[in-house]
Order: C-alpha cells, then structure tokens, then sequence
C-alpha cells in the first residue's frame, strides 16, 4: 500500500473503528455507515475521498481492516473498534493454539494480569506466529505469545472470527498464556 492509501486507511481506522464524530458520522449499531454519507462527511471536513480511492483502500489494505456490504452500498471496520458495536459475529470453536503478538515492555503484566480488551472490544489473536510478530512490531520490539485456544473454548470462553481473519474473545488468563519458543 503506498503512502497516500496508507494515511487514508489510517483515517478510516479513526473514524470506522474509534471515533466517526469527528467528521460527523454516525455508525449504525453494527458499525456500518453509508458509503456515500462517508465521501461527503470526509469531504466536508477538508478529507476529500473519492469512491476510487475508498475502494483501493479496502482492496488493498493488507490487514483487510475494512469491508463493504454485499450490495457496496455501506461500509464498515472489520474489528478492533473502541465504540460499542455488534459485529454481528457468531461464536465459532477456535484453532488449539492462537498467537498474541505484543512488545516486550508489556511481556511482564501480560504474564501476571493475562490479556484483556483495554480500549476495544476484544482481545485480537492471531491464526500464526508470523502475523502476530508484526502485530507486535507496531508496538516495539515484538514477543508472541501462544494461547491455549481450545482450552479455552472447552472451559467456556466464546471466541470469535472476524471478517479479515482475526480471532476475537473477551479475556485470556494468564494460565493460558506461554511465550512461543525460538521467536525471541
């Protein structure tokens, strides 16, 4: 993704997963938005988008963090929201082993207090160790950790499978948390 779709997807983060009032948009419960209510709140608020460039956004974007409805017409976040939404997910019985890539300055706590939403809605795992690194490089220097899905699921978590293909869930303990050996 080059640098101009880069700083727009990274405004479609702000204002599809965290805060759309700044641009005077309203997400419906699900957290989708009109398209066309979209282009003209961003281009009354000096961030002029074309159709064009939203949809090469959204085919481009590496994380697919956005998606459109089936008939194109709306327009939504993945995950990763900070605002009450339903995604409208359905539960679903995760892999045995899932991977949470973080920086090593948060290793310490996560390992005593487990892993929790914080400001979003979920906990975002993971299906393999290379993807969970370069979660965790964002934030630093990059540890993953293995988390004991299916133990998980048995004892009752609910887990969860967004559109781009991360896993979602509420809480990991930290009985459920190993760092994954050979990575650091």
């Amino acid at each position: 993704m080059d640098a101009e779709l880069a700083r727009i997807s990274k405004f479609l983060s702000l204002v599809l997963r965290h805060r759309p009032e700044v641009i005077g948009l309203r997400l419906d419960e699900r957290g989708w938005v009109d398209v066309d209510e979209l282009l003209r709140c961003a281009s009354e608020h000096g961030r002029p988008l074309s159709r064009d460039t939203l949809d090469a956004v959204v085919a481009t974007n590496d994380k697919q963090r956005f998606a459109f409805s089936d008939d194109r017409t709306r327009i939504r976040a993945s995950q990763g929201h900070s605002l009450a939404v339903d995604l409208a997910l359905e539960a679903r019985e995760p892999p045995e082993v899932l991977f949470h890539g973080t920086a090593t300055r948060f290793l310490a706590a996560i390992l005593a207090q487990g892993l929790t939403a914080r400001t979003r809605q979920h906990v975002h795992l993971s299906r393999d160790v290379e993807t969970a690194t370069q979660v965790g490089a964002r934030h630093g220097q990059p540890v993953v950790l293995r988390v004991a899905a299916g133990a998980m699921f048995r004892a009752g978590a609910l887990f969860f499978l967004s559109a781009n293909g991360v896993w979602l869930t509420n809480r990991v303990a930290p009985e459920h948390l190993a760092l994954e050996r050979g990575r650091h």
